[in-house]
């Protein structure tokens, strides 16, 4: 059986509308048409609403893949987070999602699990996908940034927020984990603790590095001694909590205060500590960190840092825009530091005003 063209039309695919369908519609030029849909001023108002109900009457769609081609750009970010069951990382996305939108940007958004090969694969992944630039945190075990040296070869923009290497190459949106540290023990010591325990994960990332040196710090300016045995570092998980409690409730003499470098694990410690039939902050005063929504619903209330994650993505997302459009260079700044707070709730308030 003979197929005709117009057969042959029907059984395919919808043919897309174009700029020269348009013009022909309305018999201007396509170059015309062009610049009205890109809302050029050298078009009339009259002109421009005409061509643009044409377009929208034909189901015209711009053709965004081949503008990006020509401008060797595909508009899309790619985005490399350690976990997404957490709170704060949670909180990060949706800020870059927010300036993303805003921007027509695209997002790739992939996860190491904790696993440096595994990032080290997403990393990859992504510079095959051709994304224009690069948001990430690190994995708990990654080592060095070879695994971004294609990107940065290539002039291709990369921060990185959270868990950084502050001294290596591409731009850090970080808070000042050092002074929140600080500020987190030196509250615990206003409220009259000297028995401080520090609960944290490895100190091979920033994050709880800079933390433990301010936790440390503030001991020290007050001229309480820090023990080894105060100190615990476990992964965090709920499980890892478990241990850590106890742990903690081992120690002797007894510990009256505990700085916890997470909400969801200081929510668990809190428990365990009920549960041994100890009060909180009577007995032991707790500090978390993160603000995560969990902090709200623990009796008593968990004081915390905050740590402000939208704000963290939205600059991360808009720094790295910025410099697409050429607004900004991101390679003119090397750290950017975000505020955070100190957020006191029941858990810590010894003494009750």
């Amino acid at each position: 059986m003979k197929v005709t063209d117009c057969e042959t039309q029907t059984m395919g695919l919808e043919k897309d509308i174009t700029i020269y369908d348009i013009a022909d519609k309305l018999g201007v030029s396509p170059s015309t048409v062009s610049r009205a849909l890109k809302n050029h001023t050298s078009i009339g108002s009259a002109t421009r609403k005409k061509i643009l109900a044409a377009a929208h009457d034909l189901g015209y769609r711009a053709n965004t893949f081949a503008s990006n081609l020509r401008r060797q750009r595909t508009n899309t970010l790619g985005i490399m987070v350690h976990e997404l069951r957490s709170s704060f990382i949670t909180s990060v996305l949706s800020g870059i999602e927010n300036i993303a939108a805003e921007t027509n940007y695209d997002l790739i958004i992939t996860h190491s699990s904790e696993n440096a090969a595994k990032e080290a694969a997403n990393a990859e992944n992504l510079f095959h996908k051709r994304v224009d630039g690069l948001i990430a945190s690190l994995s708990f075990d990654t080592k060095d940034l070879n695994h971004f040296r294609k990107f940065f070869d290539k002039g291709l923009p990369v921060i990185f927020f959270d868990r950084v290497f502050e001294q290596g190459e591409g731009t850090k949106v970080i808070i000042d984990n050092y002074r929140a540290g600080y500020n987190a023990t030196s509250h615990l010591i206003e409220q009259g603790c000297r028995r401080i325990a520090h609960i944290t994960s490895s100190l091979s990332r920033n994050v709880y590095s800079e933390r433990f040196r301010g936790y440390s710090a503030a001991l020290r300016e007050n001229n309480i001694p820090y023990e080894d045995n105060l100190l615990v570092v476990d992964s965090l998980s709920e499980e890892a909590a478990v241990r850590s409690a106890n742990a903690i409730l081992a120690i002797s003499p007894a510990v009256d205060a505990v700085f916890i470098t997470n909400d969801m694990c200081a929510a668990v410690v809190m428990q365990v500590i009920k549960e041994a039939g100890l009060r909180i902050p009577e007995d032991i005063a707790i500090i978390g960190f993160n603000n995560d929504m969990i902090g709200k619903v623990t009796n008593p209330k968990l004081s915390t840092i905050d740590y402000p994650g939208f704000q963290i993505g939205q600059v991360a997302a808009r720094q790295i825009i910025h410099h697409l459009q050429g607004i900004t260079d991101i390679n003119m700044t090397n750290t950017i530091i975000i505020n955070s707070e100190l957020v006191i709730r029941g858990s810590s308030l010894k003494k009750q005003t």
